[in-house]
């Protein structure tokens, strides 16, 4: 009876010095730190999601970006393709989820992408002869999907990616059906189109390999341009699909500053690092590069080896203490997926191969490079 009683008075002396603990303003020691902790006050830390994360089924994803997040950005539901397959006809199932997700969460929301070459339904370019459509049918559809889209969540998608990947590495303009019929007026058209149905939103350019000098150079007389017409944009959006020895750092700062002179937010957006061999080193990300499959370029079918893994962490920490040095001119550095396995790397350019580009596991676990990145942001 004595020892039990020592048992019970020992469990309320622990429970009493808890309560006084909380009470005097003691917090817990035991609280996970998360990326979005670690770097706040320096840039948001963002993720891109996919249906099954939207829609809430995959819940071990949506716990790591409760932890670690706090921006999102949709993978695919809000391009132009899947939210107006058959034209005056919009999807807003998935979209609405997503914006719904971010508000719930109070997440910083960014739309992706209005006007993109890559994803935008057959119909938006042909007649019903399928010849292309005027100058003029296309700024009316233009305007149309755009309205409707960004008028539709005005207030709630923070900024939106207007044009998606215009400008090829030479610096020259893309010859997309956008181009093709409309000119260089469509960006101009895009952005204005986007400030007329939200004025509050911010506008963006995204673009990859936007470290090449040639790239860096096209971009700013296009953003330049645009500026000269007194045309709203608000930011550039570096994708980061980054491998082991590309970019050189070096010309991922110069564009950096390159873009941020230009009086715009800078975004590493798209953020994956492949540590698999590139088939082509000039490879960007460009969806119509594919390869045939070879063995040589899925090493890693079991797991990385700790050489590589090390070269993965030191990378990905070079990188962000390049982002930290920039920090004031940076607003957000976004994640191109939560975990390995949803990353678009896995079947890019080769189908069929295993990547591990992201900073959480196949099993939803942070890798090593995490606390040391959290250690970087406190320094």
């Amino acid at each position: 009876m004595k020892n039990n009683r020592n048992r019970n008075f020992k469990v309320l002396t622990v429970v009493f010095a808890l309560i006084v603990g909380i009470g005097c303003g003691i917090k817990p020691q035991n609280k996970e730190v998360g990326l979005k902790d670690a770097f706040e006050g320096k840039f948001l830390i963002g993720a891109a999601l996919n249906g099954n994360q939207i829609n809430g089924s995959d819940e071990a994803s949506l716990e790591v970006l409760k932890n670690h997040f706090n921006s999102i950005v949709a993978e695919n539901v809000m391009k132009s393709g899947p939210m107006q397959p058959r034209k005056g006809e919009f999807n807003f199932t998935d979209s609405d989820n997503f914006v719904a997700l971010g508000r719930n969460h109070g997440l910083h929301v960014v739309g992706h992408t209005l006007i993109w070459h890559s994803q935008a339904p057959r119909w938006f370019f042909t007649d019903d002869e399928g010849n292309d459509v005027s100058k003029e049918e296309l700024t009316k559809r233009m305007e149309t999907h755009i309205k409707t889209v960004v008028g539709r969540y005005k207030g709630q998608v923070k900024g939106w990616d207007v044009v998606n990947e215009a400008i090829l590495d030479d610096g020259s303009w893309r010859e997309s059906k956008f181009h093709q019929i409309l000119g260089e007026d469509f960006m101009k058209l895009a952005f204005q189109f986007a400030h007329e149905a939200d004025p509050d939103a911010e506008l963006y350019y995204n673009d990859y390999s936007m470290a090449i000098p040639a790239k860096r150079n096209g971009v700013v007389k296009m953003v330049q341009n645009l500026q000269e017409q007194g045309v709203k944009i608000d930011g550039i959006g570096m994708q980061g699909h980054i491998g082991l020895e590309h970019p050189a750092i070096e010309e991922f700062e110069k564009s950096i500053l390159a873009y941020s002179n230009l009086g715009v937010t800078v975004m590493v957006t798209e953020l994956d690092m492949s540590v698999l061999p590139s088939p082509r080193r000039d490879v960007g990300a460009d969806l119509a590069n594919t390869f045939e499959y070879e063995q040589s370029i899925n090493p890693y079918t079991e797991g990385l080896p700790e050489d590589v893994q090390k070269q993965f962490d030191d990378r990905y920490l070079e990188f962000f203490k390049l982002f930290l040095k920039h920090h004031e001119k940076i607003s957000r550095v976004t994640l191109w997926g939560i975990a390995d396995q949803h990353s678009w790397k896995n079947n890019w350019p080769v189908r069929g191969r295993t990547d591990y580009p992201l900073l959480f596991d196949r099993n939803f676990q942070p890798k090593s490079v995490v606390p040391k990145l959290i250690d970087l942001a406190k320094k």
